[in-house]
């Protein structure tokens, strides 16, 4: 059975884009870690997982959590987004380098930009 934390990124969004720093979670010190790991190269900042959809993709972000394992796996960026024909799709990305793992959705290739 795998048990996952769920963070709720959407919130704060302003404030990863900025580089500011991340305010704490209720469960403890889990945003200081994760801003850590992004400073010190661990983790892929959500900037760069957004600017690689934004040059892929049309569509409006919803939403975007970062997701791990309780026992300590992988660590990963999820974004829901919305394209031009109201379609929601799901990216999700491995956060250690910010490789596409999947994408889930419903007419996805209308949302993709011309190269």
């Amino acid at each position: 059975m795998k048990i996952r934390h769920s963070l709720l990124l959407l919130p704060i969004l302003p404030l990863l884009l900025s580089g500011t720093m991340l305010p704490a979670a209720a469960d403890g010190n889990t945003w200081r870690d994760l801003h850590q790991e992004v400073k010190q190269g661990h983790l892929v900042g959500l900037t760069e997982i957004m600017d690689w959809l934004e040059a892929r993709y049309e569509g409006q972000i919803l939403e975007v959590e970062l997701e791990q394992d309780d026992g300590g796996g992988r660590i990963e960026y999820e974004v829901e987004m919305i394209g031009p024909q109201g379609q929601v799709v799901e990216f999700e990305f491995d956060a250690t380098n910010g490789e596409l793992l999947s994408i889930e959705g419903v007419n996805i290739e209308a949302m993709r930009k011309s190269p």
